[in-house]
């Protein structure tokens, strides 16, 4: 290569190094980069090739924030003096990249790698040599750190017969696999505060005793968002006490959350519904009609006066009783099952007499 050419060179890389301006990172570890460039290809004058124009593309890498690779192809259309071949030209290579100022919006950065060039000419065979190339460039970003602005440089050594040449192009840059980066934080004074006071949880349901409208939950019962107990079938039995889970919206429920038919007690010994207990019974009726998809037992009881043989019978009676005049009144009989359970399932206590009116009953339990 000339000394003129080289000087131009050298002049041009050292420009190109000259100048940078405050931004924010634009070439970041992990970014992948593709580069379409254009530009020309400056041959030694002892080749006998004229200079031509070349079109590059270049696929790289970055490592860190300044170190990346890039491997770079180009190709270049040549004429020969007359009487000479024209050339196709394929400089190819794989270089390190240092850029200099990776966190500006102009990024200067520098070059060096190894590869080979091929002459491939219009007459004869092809010529493969081994080549190393230098040089350094500017990227210059328009589109926040995904498209820059893109001017390279290179020398290119060639080894079979030691010839220099001259590469310069312009290009695009695209970056994929970036995201924008995140702005630092703006520092700024401490400000005092006063902590707040921690929030009190008596029961430890979870609910803060100043939103708590239940409180005194006992420890593990699930509470809803105002700190009360479930309550899945709104009987208003909440289910960690409710025996008796499901009831169908409307039911009578004792403390349980069993459905009683309210009032329908028997006299000791009897199975016989009094006139006084049909209204009780005719709202059993308006639950059954409002829940036609349901089927129901119908369960009766007894207090312990007697013995269990007897007290089993008259249970199963009373149950019978009370189905027979649900039926009556338009209930289906399929939608309907009786059992007795004699004096087995108390709901208060035998040693009293308003305990044992209180056993002498008739529950209704849905079937699912």
């Amino acid at each position: 290569m000339s000394e003129k050419k080289m000087m131009w060179s050298a002049l041009l890389i050292a420009g190109l190094l000259c100048f940078a301006q405050d931004g924010w990172c634009e070439t970041r570890q992990g970014d992948f980069f593709l580069s379409p460039m254009f530009g020309g290809h400056v041959f030694e004058g002892n080749q006998d090739i004229d200079n031509g124009p070349t079109y590059g593309l270049g696929l790289g890498y970055q490592f860190t924030d300044n170190w990346g690779a890039e491997a770079m192809f180009n190709y270049t259309n040549t004429d020969s003096d007359p009487g000479s071949n024209d050339y196709n030209v394929y400089p190819m290579h794989l270089d390190a990249v240092y850029n200099i100022l990776p966190d500006q919006k102009l990024v200067p950065y520098v070059a060096a790698g190894m590869g080979a060039v091929v002459f491939d000419p219009d007459k004869g065979h092809d010529d493969t040599d081994f080549m190393v190339n230098y040089g350094a460039g500017l990227k210059y970003f328009i589109y926040e750190n995904a498209i820059a602005l893109r001017a390279d440089v290179r020398h290119l050594v060639s080894f079979d017969r030691t010839q220099s040449n001259l590469l310069y192009t312009a290009g695009l840059m695209f970056n994929f696999n970036s995201e924008k980066p995140v702005p630092a934080p703006a520092v700024t004074a401490p400000v005092s505060t006063v902590a707040a006071p921690p929030m009190v949880d008596s029961d430890r349901d979870g609910v803060p005793d100043y939103k708590d409208e239940c409180p005194n939950t006992p420890m593990g019962v699930a509470v809803d968002a105002k700190g009360c107990p479930l309550d899945s079938d709104m009987d208003g039995v909440p289910d960690y006490k409710d025996e008796c889970p499901n009831t169908p919206k409307g039911a009578h429920v004792d403390t349980r959350g069993c459905w009683v038919i309210q009032g329908v007690l028997f006299d000791t010994d009897k199975a016989i519904i009094k006139t006084a207990y049909v209204r009780e019974l005719d709202d059993v009726v308006t639950v059954m009609n409002n829940n036609p998809g349901l089927r129901f037992e119908i369960q009766g009881h007894t207090d312990n006066v007697g013995s269990a043989a007897y007290n089993q019978k008259l249970s199963e009676r009373r149950a019978s009783a009370v189905k027979g005049y649900l039926v009556k009144k338009g209930v289906k009989a399929d939608r309907l099952t009786s059992k007795g359970f004699g004096f087995n399932h108390p709901a208060a206590t035998n040693n009293t007499v308003e305990g044992r009116a209180l056993n002498r009953r008739v529950e209704i339990t849905p079937l699912f």
